[in-house]
């Protein structure tokens, strides 16, 4: 049957592929808009499968904070090159992932993919994503979280890096909370406290710190003791509330939140490209 260029730039309008494949699309539909759509979504499908062991190791981390800050959410949305990571579509649908993590708060990925954008489920959109773009589209992880005091956020230039950080009550000066992101960015603490530090990482660092002391003559009592003392730098370099303040050497981060009037920071999330 013949197919109008018309209805190939309808479907194409409506599903972003290449011409040729609405065209095809069409035809093997018999020009039933509908079916050629569904064939586009099974040909990303295809494509998806295909490069199912191909490294996906671009992409995107994007946030949204809620308007009264009781609520944040990041995303990551990986590809296999930097050129479709800076594509606005591509981006544009990571902002809209984050935006329906926002508002139904998904337990986990399978949730996630299960959910609907404009009477389509995630799965379908990231297949659909697949065959416009044919590179393998995932999302690899999101976060969420829920505070009585106030969450906020920073977003490293590039996308790549994004921090999430929860205070314990009301923030009167952002700048102090965007300090506090940029340090949680640059300084990669693994907790807010020392309290917080999982004991078997504790225990390894014990072991390392006394190792090297025997390694160096010491006897094992005073190697014992030493190794408290490196303990000590391991929180100040580890520990956020701890750590040197990046803006202020003289002060620890603690410290600069009590000296601005700050509430403490309750937690935080730090999301990397390609870590996990």
């Amino acid at each position: 049957m013949s197919i109008s260029a018309a209805d190939v730039k309808k479907l194409r309008d409506q599903t972003g592929a290449g011409m040729m494949d609405c065209k095809k699309a069409l035809a093997e539909s018999g020009g039933d808009m509908d079916a050629a759509v569904e064939f586009l979504r099974k040909k990303g499908q295809k494509v998806s499968e295909k490069r199912a062991d191909r490294e996906a190791n671009q992409g995107v981390i994007v946030s949204r904070v809620s308007d009264d800050r009781k609520k944040a959410v990041a995303v990551e949305l990986n590809c296999e090159t930097d050129f479709v990571a800076k594509n606005e579509e591509f981006v544009q649908n990571a902002n809209d992932f984050a935006n329906i993590i926002l508002r139904e708060e998904p337990g986990d990925l399978e949730a996630l993919l299960q959910l609907k954008i404009n009477n389509i489920t995630v799965s379908d959109l990231l297949k659909d994503l697949v065959g416009k773009i044919g590179e393998k589209i995932d999302i690899n992880r999101f976060k969420v979280i829920n505070s009585e005091g106030q969450v906020f956020d920073y977003m490293h230039p590039g996308n790549q890096l994004c921090v999430l950080v929860e205070f314990n009550d009301v923030v009167e000066n952002t700048e102090v909370a965007k300090d506090i992101a940029m340090q949680v960015a640059a300084m990669n603490p693994i907790a807010v406290t020392r309290d917080e530090v999982d004991s078997s990482v504790l225990e390894s660092e014990k072991e390392i710190a006394k190792e090297q002391l025997l390694n160096e003559g010491k006897p094992p009592e005073i190697a014992e003791k030493a190794a408290m003392g490196k303990m000590r730098r391991f929180f100040e370099e580890r520990v956020l509330l701890e750590q040197k303040f990046v803006k202020d050497g003289t002060l620890n981060v603690q410290d600069y939140l009590k000296q601005s009037g700050t509430p403490l920071v309750k937690s935080f999330v730090r999301l990397q490209l390609g870590e996990q």
